[in-house]
């Protein structure tokens, strides 16, 4: 195996650790959210009316996390939770008028950001770049057989 294979994963992970603290500084700033609220707030409006493990499988995330993440949403105003229709237990969200505002507020910034990758990657290899990720996100590899 040859030494760029072997770093791909650390070079995702430090990738990853870049983009997201550079791009919550500059949510923050632009709208007072993160890159995670980011993308529940997007998802909400989306899909209103969602609940929150609709929620959880869109983000990719367990329900506890959400969870956490929905009661920071709700408390900042962002988004409301009503009762279900039909499903005692569960809750639908919506977006609020302010968080609606908040994700006005982010555009700016969100195309200032992709244009600063675009410019660095070129048209080609942000396109490539935005294709592979996406199959990695998709992507389910086989478990190792254990012993």
């Amino acid at each position: 195996m040859s030494e760029p294979d072997q770093r791909l994963y650390f070079l995702l992970q430090r990738a990853a650790h870049q983009l997201r603290t550079t791009a919550d500084r500059r949510l923050q700033a632009a709208a007072g959210i993160t890159t995670a609220q980011l993308g529940a707030l997007f998802a909400v409006r989306a899909g209103p009316g969602t609940t929150q493990r609709q929620l959880a499988q869109v983000l990719g995330l367990r329900e506890s996390a959400v969870t956490a993440l929905v009661t920071r949403l709700v408390r900042a105003g962002l988004v409301a939770k009503r009762a279900h229709p039909s499903q005692h237990r569960a809750v639908v969200l919506e977006l609020t008028d302010d968080g609606a505002a908040a994700l006005r507020a982010a555009q700016p910034e969100i195309d200032r950001f992709n244009g600063q990758m675009r410019a660095l990657l070129g048209d080609q290899g942000f396109a490539q770049t935005n294709a592979a990720l996406r199959a990695l996100a998709r992507w389910q590899p086989e478990e190792a057989a254990g012993p």
